[in-house]
Formats: C-alpha cells, structure tokens, sequence
C-alpha cells in the first residue's frame, strides 16, 4: 500500500509539523481512558468521604457522595484533557506528554472557575505533577507485569533442568537455628550415607577388626 493509497483510505495522520503517520490508532480505546479512571475516582473519593465522616462525626451519605462526585470530576476533566492532547499531538497514548500537557490544562481550566488566576497557576501545576506521576506509574507497573509474565511463561529451550538454590522465605528455618530442618535431597543423602557407615561397621565385624 502506498502512501497515496493510504492517504484515500484515510488510514494517515499529520502530526505536528505535518509528518505522515500511517495506521493511527491512538485512537482507539478512548472511551476506557476516560470511563474507567473516572469510575475508579469516584469509589475510592466516596470511600475517602465515608472515612472522613466517620472521624469528623458529619452525615455519611451527604460527604461521601460530595468527595464521590469531586473525584470523578477532577478525573474526568483530567482524562478528558488528555485525550484531546494526545489527539492534537497525533501521539502514542502511552507518552507521558500527554499526561503534562492535559494536566496543565484542565488544571489550569478548574482552577480558573473556583478561584481566579492564582489557583489556575497553582492547579495546573499540581495535575501536571500528579498526572504524569500517576502515568508514569502506571507504565512501570505494566513493564514490570509484562516482564514477569513473560519470564514464568518462557519455555526452557536448553531441555536440561539446572539445580539452582532455592529462595529463602520468611517461614523458611532459620540459618543459626540449632536444629535444621532437611529437604529431601539432603534426607535422603543423610539416609545414604547412615547406610554406608553401617555397612562399613558390619563387614569389620565380619573380619573380625575391632571397631
């Protein structure tokens, strides 16, 4: 396919500075971006508003559902900024950029409405920072998940098993313990050479040698 076929099947993209982007899907998946952060805001904020109520003695319902109500906007004029962001910039959902550039916006525009110009200032820098924060988080997890997911399921191409010490667990018995515990390789080695000594004692018997 060329790019002047791709252009008529409207699979390019212009990015900043007019560079083609061929098979965009950034996209895609725009709706779970925004929906399901918003959701997850508003249970642990209604969470956070029952708790508060508890320690403040103040109606329940009435401070859950308001903490409830403030997460998910917040979150959702976050999410939303940076889908917009990430749209304009024809990027990767995944760039952290995405996550700044929304932050400073949306922070920007919230702090506007509830206190003028110094609370934009000062909200466009606190989701900035937390926004990408948070999204750079996230991209650690996911990269440490990937990696063990793909070590536990990686077949062992060698055919060979190599013996490797065991890990220590915090149930394990301890080093300096008088008494240890055996496992079945050291029992059974244990086993062997209690046979061995026997043996030996029995055939000197035999011969007559003393012990």
């Amino acid at each position: 396919m060329t790019e002047e076929g791709d252009e008529k099947l409207g699979k390019v993209r212009y990015g900043p500075g007019r560079r083609p982007i061929f098979n965009y899907q950034g996209s895609n998946g725009w709706q779970h971006r925004i929906c399901i952060p918003t959701l997850a805001a508003g249970v642990i904020g209604g969470g956070a508003g029952v708790f508060s109520a508890i320690l403040k003695g103040h109606g329940t319902a009435k401070l859950a559902l308001t903490y409830a109500v403030n997460s998910a906007i917040v979150t959702s004029c976050f999410c939303g900024a940076r889908e917009i962001v990430r749209e304009l910039r024809v990027a990767d959902p995944e760039d952290p950029i995405n996550s700044l550039l929304g932050g400073i916006a949306s922070g920007g525009f919230l702090g506007r409405i509830q206190g003028g110009r110094p609370r934009a200032f000062y909200y466009a820098f606190l989701f900035a920072t937390v926004g990408t924060g948070l999204h750079f988080g996230t991209l650690k997890l996911q990269e440490y998940r990937s990696q063990k997911n793909l070590e536990s399921s990686s077949p062992d191409t060698s055919g060979e098993v190599e013996s490797c010490p065991s890990e220590k667990k915090w149930w394990d018995w301890p080093d300096w313990a008088p008494i240890q515990k055996l496992d079945e390789e050291a029992a059974a080695k244990k086993a062997q050479e209690r046979d061995i000594q026997i043996q030996r004692t029995l055939d000197k018997l035999k011969k007559g040698d003393s012990l």
